[in-house]
């Protein structure tokens, strides 16, 4: 049996996002009967015109009409290796849209279902305190020994920054690349926004101390920090990260080990650093995938990370125990407010001529962004 002490919502969250409303009125309410045929007719009146991308983390309604499921680079790449595809609704969060709309040609369009889907951690990491932190660091004359490394989890203009003052894009799979390359040219990194993923790459797979590493706090003067520990420091790591991530903790692993004998926890890199030591397998949500398809009949696991692709899982593998790392549910709220609804109303006002919600990046912010992403690619 998989999936116990879990409570199935699925119900949309009501935050309210700055980035606006985004329908108009017209959208189907999630108890009518016909959608699942409203979404089929659609897609195929689309045709080859359309591509849909779905990320792990989103809802079973939605991704069942993804043409390539995957994680946020993945999913980019895929759209900008088929210029055919006029339209590419990205059901995602909005910087996994602006990272597709840096990628794919002019003539494409990016289009996310509902604006509202947003990512607190890429919300964290502001471009106006990005440059504010970059002033300190000029004033204390070490930035021009230090390199800007973003995780993919970013807004574009943050890619944009760090592909102008010399920086790369990493993912979680490629953070230890990324970092490394970094360290080949300079003595520092800015690691934005995830401080959990840049500790944990830091410690675990780069031997930097902990000591070495000091977090940016952008809402304190100086980031919080002196000028010396600025200056002492090998990484300096953003104060961002994943608020679901977070959630975990050495109790939930505590609790599981005593609760299930012979599970092993697999959690990913944006989880605190003391479950990342504790957990018996980490890596990027790729990599969570790979490792429940190759494991053995029997095998149990705890995972840590976004319930949706938990759950799809348990659901694929029944013949391995699969647990919710933590005892309470833990939905990314704005990655879950793509729904069915949301998916329909964007594919049938594409259907009769209008588009809505395109994502579209300012020249000179997708131009360094890719510069960025292109870095990423180069890496060794």
């Amino acid at each position: 049996m998989a999936l116990t002490d879990l409570l199935l919502l699925g119900q949309n969250s009501d935050l309210s996002s700055e980035r606006g409303v985004s329908c108009d009125g017209a959208l189907p309410t999630p108890s009518d009967p016909s959608l699942l045929e409203r979404a089929v007719a659609a897609k195929n009146s689309l045709g080859s015109r359309a591509m849909i991308l779905g990320h792990h983390y989103q809802r079973d309604e939605v991704i069942q009409f993804a043409d390539i499921t995957g994680d946020s680079f993945k999913l980019a790449q895929a759209a900008a290796s088929n210029p055919e595809a006029e339209l590419v609704f990205f059901c995602g969060v909005h910087f996994m849209a602006e990272s597709a709309d840096v990628l794919t040609t002019p003539s494409q369009k990016v289009i996310l279902p509902d604006l509202a889907a947003g990512c607190s951690m890429a919300d964290m990491a502001t471009l106006t305190a990005v440059e504010d932190c970059w002033k300190v660091l000029e004033r204390l004359g070490v930035s021009s020994r230090t390199i800007p490394i973003t995780y993919m989890n970013s807004t574009a203009a943050i890619k944009s920054f760090t592909g102008e003052h010399g920086g790369s894009v990493c993912t979680s799979s490629n953070a230890e690349r990324a970092m490394s390359w970094a360290f080949e040219s300079a003595d520092k990194i800015l690691f934005l926004p995830d401080q959990h993923l840049g500790r944990n790459t830091a410690v675990l797979k780069l031997g930097i101390s902990l000591e070495e590493c000091q977090i940016w706090n952008p809402w304190k003067p100086n980031g919080g920090l002196t000028d010396d520990q600025i200056r002492g420091a090998k990484v300096l790591l953003w104060r961002g990260h994943c608020s679901v991530h977070g959630r975990f903790t050495t109790e939930n692993i505590s609790e599981i080990r005593a609760r299930v004998p012979g599970v092993q926890v697999l959690v990913h890199p944006e989880c605190q650093h003391p479950v990342v030591s504790q957990a018996d397998v980490v890596g990027s949500t790729e990599l969570i995938i790979k490792t429940i398809e190759n494991s053995p009949v029997g095998s149990k696991w705890a995972i840590g990370t976004e319930l949706n692709l938990v759950q799809r899982l348990a659901n694929i593998h029944k013949d391995k125990e699969i647990y919710f790392l933590d005892k309470t549910v833990c939905y990314c709220s704005t990655m879950n407010r793509i729904d069915l609804p949301h998916l329909v109303w964007a594919l049938e006002a594409a259907v009769s001529g209008r588009i809505v919600n395109q994502i579209s990046v300012e020249v000179k912010t997708a131009h360094f962004a890719r510069v960025a992403l292109e870095r990423m690619l180069a890496l060794p």
